[in-house]
C-alpha cells in the first residue's frame, strides 16, 4: 500500500513515475489515444481503478517491503505454491461477462486476459475486493454493507476452492450457464444468446461483387499494400499457433478482408491492431468470421515478479497471454493464437459476436448486489482451479492449484475474509483519493507527453 503519509503532491509525482514506466513508451508514440484514455479514467474512480493496475502493483509492493519483504512473494496464505498460480492480474467487478466456449455453450465468467501471469493467488483476490469497494461507494453503500460483500466475495470463494480441491462432482460446481445462472447473470447470458454472428457481420462489413469485406469507416484503416503483406505473414505464422482441432476445415481461414483499427478500450491505447475477415466455417455469407491481431502489453504484474523461469516461459507477450487464458480459461476460444509483427509478440482471437460485458448500472438493490459478488467469488476459484497441472503447461505450475489454495486457507480460515476486508476498505479509499489527484495533474498540464 501507498505510504498515507505522503502529501497529495508526493503521491501525484508517485503516480507520474509509475505511469512513466507502465506507458511511457506507448504513450510517446501516440498520444492522442491516451488523452482518450485518461479522458476515460477522468470519469470516477472506478474507471481509474480499471485502468491503473501499474500503480496497483507499485502499491502492493511498496505493502510487502514496509513488511520487510521487498519482492519477496510473501504474505498471508502465500508460500512456494500459492504464490506461483496462474492468475488473472486485472481482477475487478467489470472484468466478468459472457464467451461461447469452444464446445458451443455460452459461458458467464472472467473475460479480458491481457494481463494474465504467474504469481499469487492473493493479489487476484485483493484487486476485486477494492473493486468491490470502490462500487459499492459509489452506490452509497455504508462501510458496513461493503464488509459483508467483501465477506461474501471470501466466502464463496473459499467454499468453491474447497469443493474443487475435494473432488466435487462436475454437476455440483458447474459452470455458470443458460441453465445455471441467475439474476444479472442471466440477463447477460441471455443478452449474448440474442446476438448474432450476422448482427455483428451486417455492423462491420457489406456485401461487394458477391463478397463479403469490410465497409469503411467506423474506425477501420484501410491498410498500405506492404502493411497488408506483413499482416497476412504474420496471420500465416499465427496459423502454426492453433491446435490441431482448430484446423479440421482448411477453406475456414480463407483470407476476404484485412483492415487496420485504432485502439479501443481503456486498456489498449496505443496498440495498433487489425481486423481480418475470414470464410468460417462454411461457404455460406452469414457464416464468415472475424478476428483480430493487437500487439500484446506487457503485464503490470510482470515487473513485480523477478523469477526468470516464468519470463522466460514465455516468448513474447503475445504468446503469454494465449498460454495465460488457454490456462485460465476452460475450452477457450478456438481461434486463439499468437503471432509477431514487427518484432512484437501478438495476440490473435475473434471478434465475439456473443461478448456481453456485466452491466452494473442497474444493480442497486443491496441484496442483489450481494448475490452478483457471491456469483464472482465461485467464478474466481473456478478460474483459479482451472489452471492446475492438466492446463498442459505443468513446467510452470507442477501441482493442483486448488488443493494448495484450499490447504492454505485452511491454515488461517477465519482470517480470510478479514484480510479481503481490511484491503478492500485500505485501497478503495487510497483509489478514490489517486482519482482525485490524478485528475487535477491531468487538468493541469502534468503528465508529460500530453
Amino acid at each position: 500500500m501507498s505510504d498515507p503519509q505522503l502529501s497529495a503532491e508526493q503521491r501525484g509525482e508517485q503516480i507520474l513515475a509509475v505511469f512513466d514506466t507502465a506507458f511511457g513508451q506507448l504513450l510517446a508514440a501516440d498520444p492522442a489515444a491516451f488523452r482518450v484514455k485518461f479522458r476515460k479514467m477522468a470519469a470516477s474512480a472506478f474507471a481509474f481503478y480499471r485502468g491503473t493496475a501499474c500503480l496497483f502493483y507499485h502499491d502492493l509492493e511498496q505493502e510487502n517491503a514496509g513488511r520487510g519483504g521487498g519482492r519477496i512473494l510473501s504474505g498471508p496464505y502465500l508460500d512456494e505454491r500459492t504464490s506461483r498460480v496462474w492468475i488473472h492480474g486485472d481482477l475487478h467487478a467489470e472484468n466478468f461477462g459472457t464467451y461461447m466456449d469452444s464446445q458451443g455453450r455460452l459461458i458467464f465468467n472472467v473475460n479480458d486476459f491481457d494481463e494474465a501471469y504467474v504469481g499469487p493467488f492473493t493479489w487476484d483476490l485483493k484487486r476485486l475486493a477494492a473493486s468491490v469497494a470502490l462500487i459499492g461507494y459509489a452506490k452509497a453503500l455504508s462501510d458496513e454493507q461493503i464488509t459483508e460483500l467483501v465477506r461474501t466475495y471470501a466466502a464463496s470463494y473459499r467454499d468453491r476452492i474447497h469443493a474443487l480441491a475435494t473432488g466435487a462432482k462436475s454437476d455440483e460446481v458447474p459452470p455458470f450457464t443458460l441453465d445455471t445462472a441467475q439474476g444479472p447473470l442471466l440477463d447477460a447470458l441471455r443478452d449474448a444468446r440474442s446476438l448474432t454472428r450476422f448482427g455483428l457481420l451486417e455492423s462491420m462489413t457489406e456485401i461487394r461483387d458477391f463478397e463479403r469485406r469490410f465497409a469503411p469507416g467506423g474506425g477501420s484503416i484501410e491498410l498500405d499494400a506492404a502493411t497488408r503483406y506483413k499482416v497476412l505473414a504474420a496471420f500465416d505464422g499465427y496459423l502454426e499457433t492453433l491446435p490441431e482441432a482448430s484446423l479440421a476445415r482448411p477453406d475456414s481461414y480463407r483470407v476476404k478482408d484485412v483492415v487496420g483499427r485504432r485502439g479501443i478500450g481503456i486498456g489498449s491505447a496505443g496498440l495498433p491492431s487489425y481486423n481480418i475477415l475470414l470464410e468460417g466455417a462454411t461457404d455460406a455469407l452469414e457464416n464468415d468470421v472475424v478476428i483480430y491481431i493487437k500487439q500484446a502489453q506487457t503485464p503490470a504484474v510482470s515487473r513485480h515478479i523477478t523469477d526468470p523461469a516464468i519470463r522466460e516461459y514465455f516468448q513474447h507477450e503475445g504468446h503469454r497471454t494465449v498460454i495465460s487464458q488457454r490456462a485460465l480459461q476452460a475450452h477457450a476460444d478456438p481461434w486463439l493464437g499468437w503471432t509477431e509483427l514487427d518484432g512484437s509478440g501478438q495476440l490473435v482471437a475473434e471478434v465475439s459476436p456473443y461478448a456481453v460485458d456485466l452491466d452494473w448500472g442497474d444493480i442497486d438493490d443491496p441484496e442483489e448486489i450481494a448475490a452478483v459478488v457471491a456469483d464472482l467469488g465461485r467464478a474466481t476459484a473456478t478460474m483459479h482451479a482451472a489452471a492446475d497441472d492438466e492446463s498442459g503447461h505443468s513446467e510452470l505450475v507442477p501441482f493442483s492449484t486448488e488443493r494448495a489454495i484450499d490447504a492454505a486457507i485452511a491454515a488461517d480460515e477465519s482470517g480470510f475474509g478479514d484480510l479481503l476486508v481490511d484491503f478492500a476498505h485500505a485501497y478503495g479509499a487510497r483509489a478514490r483519493a489517486d482519482h482525485q489527484i490524478f485528475v487535477d495533474l491531468f487538468r493541469n498540464g502534468r503528465i508529460p507527453g500530453l
